[in-house]
């Protein structure tokens, strides 16, 4: 339990709403290597990259909720469909899967032969979620965007502070490498002491079939709602 705790910490502070933007190739567009000295630049050039595309990639993630005395590590599998759509699979150290469509969010724990069923606008609106990586058009709308120091000169660094106060989200900080414009990693911070810090691996960018991002509930499995 204490890996799915940590997880939904992350989608719970790390994002925005997606919202619906043309469809451009955004893997046939390599950014240049150019220096850039403004956030709007490197806003730019992400947008390029990522705007309404299709993508997986690999993921490490470290998270540590303050209150519960836990830092927890696991790794697996995500996916993201423009608009909304996303699938996070878990490898270690425990199998399991949320996923979602837009509409509906699934929580699958076969260890448990059980399944959480939400409204996925309801925990991912309000600049919650990890939608932010759909859409970044809607940054600058929600967030008060700056530069912050990268770790090494082979990054840009952003920071993102949510112009509406949310406790459960303090500030996003994006490491971009700066060759390629791939979002590499993802760290939240939120006003309880909770951080999560997400590393991405092996981005792949191409149409993704939206019947991956629907969950067909197994025969037997145990169904539990979010807001019962």
């Amino acid at each position: 339990m204490k890996h799915i705790l940590c997880l939904c910490a992350f989608l719970l502070c790390a994002g925005l709403m997606p919202g619906r933007l043309s469809v451009l190739p955004a893997a046939a567009q390599t950014p240049s290597k150019a220096s850039l000295d403004s956030y709007e630049a490197i806003l730019e050039k992400l947008e390029a990259r990522y705007n309404a595309a299709d993508f997986s990639a690999e993921f490490f993630q470290e998270s540590t909720l303050k209150a519960l005395d836990i830092t927890d590590t696991a790794k697996g599998k995500a996916w993201f469909k423009h608009p909304g759509m996303m699938r996070w699979e878990y490898e270690t150290p425990e199998n399991y899967a949320i996923i979602s469509d837009g509409k509906t969010l699934w929580i699958y724990r076969p260890e448990d032969n059980q399944v959480v069923i939400g409204d996925a606008m309801a925990y991912f609106s309000n600049g919650k979620g990890a939608s932010f990586l759909s859409n970044f058009k809607l940054v600058q709308d929600a967030y008060t965007v700056s530069l912050a120091d990268p770790p090494d000169d082979h990054h840009h660094t952003l920071k993102l502070v949510p112009k509406q106060k949310q406790m459960d989200l303090s500030a996003i900080f994006l490491n971009i490498a700066k060759d390629s414009f791939d979002i590499q990693s993802v760290r939240t911070l939120n006003d309880y002491g909770d951080e999560t810090h997400i590393e991405f691996s092996d981005l792949n960018f191409g149409d993704l079939d939206a019947s991956l991002f629907l969950f067909k509930i197994p025969p037997g499995v145990d169904i539990l709602r979010m807001d019962e």
